[in-house]
């Protein structure tokens, strides 16, 4: 009786646990506005984030009146020169 009552309650569990999503960030915008929802009554408070914004001006004027901030996106891929070939390893004849 108690492993079964066991393996339902781990079941369940797992089921709870597939609800959530991954939020993804945009690496092609280098701001993001984090949006934020309200908790309600279930006390859980979320949000979003909204990486579609070139400068930080530009996201603050989105923001403005909302509760949102705005960030620097962590994943913006950055334009980096290739790095240098360096002397040792260059072929020697």
């Amino acid at each position: 009786m108690r492993l079964s009552l066991l393996t339902l309650t781990a079941i369940a569990g797992l089921f709870a646990a597939a609800d959530a999503s991954a939020q993804t960030y945009d690496p092609r915008y280098p701001v993001c506005m984090h949006v934020y929802s309200g908790g309600g009554l279930s006390g859980g408070g979320g949000g979003w984030f909204d990486c579609s914004f070139t400068s930080l001006p530009q996201c603050r004027a989105s923001a403005s009146g909302r509760a949102a901030s705005c960030d620097v996106n962590p994943y913006y891929a950055f334009d980096e020169r290739a790095p240098s070939p360096s002397k040792r390893h260059r072929k020697v004849y």
